[in-house]
This record gives structure tokens, sequence and C-alpha cells, in this order.
């Protein structure tokens, strides 16, 4: 198994009773700051790698691991920085949320 995935694996494993302890986000209703920049390279339909069919705690904790400097060096970690941790799960959360006239 690739170091990196045991590490991704550990943060989310090693996060989980902090992240339940959390409440449930509430749905957010205008789109939070940064969040349209997504769409460029992780479209709706698909990107690269596509980030629809995850869930909001797997794109924070992907976007939390880039903000750290602990995943493979891309563009993420240097847009990761430019957020604060609500906004990253903000951001997460808005990305999962079914649009209008979309199904799911």
């Amino acid at each position: 198994m690739e170091l990196r995935t045991v590490l991704g694996v550990m943060v989310l494993f090693l996060s989980g009773p902090a992240v339940a302890q959390q409440p449930a986000p509430l749905p957010l209703t205008k789109e939070p700051p940064g969040a349209s920049s997504c769409s460029g390279c992780h479209g709706r339909s698909g990107g690269i790698p596509a980030i629809q069919a995850k869930s909001a705690d797997e794109i924070a904790a992907a976007m939390l691991e880039y903000r750290a400097g602990q995943g493979s060096p891309t563009v993420m970690d240097r847009i990761s920085r430019g957020f604060t941790e609500q906004e990253i799960r903000d951001i997460a959360s808005w990305i999962v949320q079914p649009r209008r006239g979309e199904k799911g």
C-alpha cells in the first residue's frame, strides 16, 4: 500500500471521533466564496479527478490534507492554503448538494 494511502486512511480514522461529534451541516443556500473555482477542473459532470461522487467529508479531508502539505504536490496544495478549515468544509458541502433540476 502506498504511504500516501496509508496516511490518508490514518487521518480519516483518527479524525472519525471529532467528525462524529460535529453537528450535521445545514444546506447552504448561497455559494460559499471560492466554490465556483472548483468547477474549472472538477466540473459537475466529472473532472480531474472527479469529486462529484465523493462525500463532503471526503472532499474536506482531502483539501485539509493538501492544506497541511500532506497531499501530492499539485496546484491543490497552493489553492487549499487560501481557505480556512470552515471555508473548506462549506465548499465541500456546497459541491455535493444537488442543484435545482439535478437528480440526487
